[in-house]
C-alpha cells in the first residue's frame, strides 16, 4: 500500500490541490454572491459588470442594446434592436469557469511569480472571451432565435471550455516545471 501510495503521490496531490482550491473559490463566491443584495448592482457586481459591457459591445457595433432588472428573478434582461431576446444570470459571468482554470493552475503551480501572472492573464482572457461570447451570442440568437439552445447549450460553451483547457495545456507544457508528458 505504501509503495502505491509513494507511486501515485504527484496524482493524489494534483487531485486534493485541485479539489482543495476549487471548494475554497467556490465557497467563497458563494459567500460573495450570499451577501450581495443587489442594492447597488443588480443581481451581483460581476454579472451586472457583464450586463453592462456586453450592452456596451452592442451598442459600439451598430446595434441597440439595453439590460433592465428582471423583477422577479436575479438577472439581467437583454434586448436587442428593441426585443427581449436573452437574459444574463450569474452564471453568465464567466466567474465559476475563471475558479476552475485558476484550481488547476495552482494544481500544477510553479513559482510564484510565474503562476500569478499566468493565473491573472489567463484569468483576463477568459473574462473577454466570455463577453465577446455573450455579445455573438445575442446577435446569434436575435438573427436566429430558432437555434437558440444549440447557440448557447453546445456551441458556444464548447468553444469558452476549449479556450480553457488550451490554457491548461500550455500551461503545463511551456511554463511549469513539474513537466509532464500530454
Amino acid at each position: 500500500m505504501d509503495s502505491l501510495l509513494k507511486t501515485y503521490k504527484p496524482v493524489l496531490q494534483f487531485i486534493a490541490t485541485f479539489l482543495g482550491v476549487y471548494f475554497v473559490l467556490t465557497l467563497s463566491y458563494k459567500f460573495y454572491l450570499d451577501f450581495s443584495d443587489g442594492s447597488h448592482f443588480f443581481p451581483d457586481y460581476f454579472s451586472n459588470l457583464v450586463g453592462r459591457q456586453t450592452v456596451s459591445l452592442l451598442n459600439s457595433i451598430g446595434y441597440t442594446a439595453a439590460i433592465l432588472p428582471d423583477g422577479l428573478n436575479p438577472i439581467l434582461n437583454l434586448s436587442l434592436q428593441g426585443e427581449n431576446i436573452a437574459f444574463i444570470a450569474e452564471g453568465c459571468n464567466g466567474v465559476s469557469i475563471i475558479i476552475l482554470f485558476i484550481s488547476f493552475i495552482v494544481a500544477f503551480a510553479d513559482k510564484f511569480k510565474t503562476t500569478f501572472l499566468y493565473i491573472l492573464v489567463g484569468s483576463v482572457l477568459i473574462y473577454v472571451v466570455n463577453l465577446i461570447r455573450i455579445v455573438i451570442i445575442a446577435i446569434a440568437i436575435y438573427k436566429y432565435p430558432s437555434h437558440q439552445e444549440m447557440l448557447h447549450g453546445v456551441i458556444f460553451p464548447g468553444l469558452i471550455y476549449s479556450m480553457v483547457f488550451i490554457l491548461w495545456m500550455f500551461w503545463v507544457r511551456r511554463f511549469n516545471k513539474n513537466r509532464i508528458d500530454v
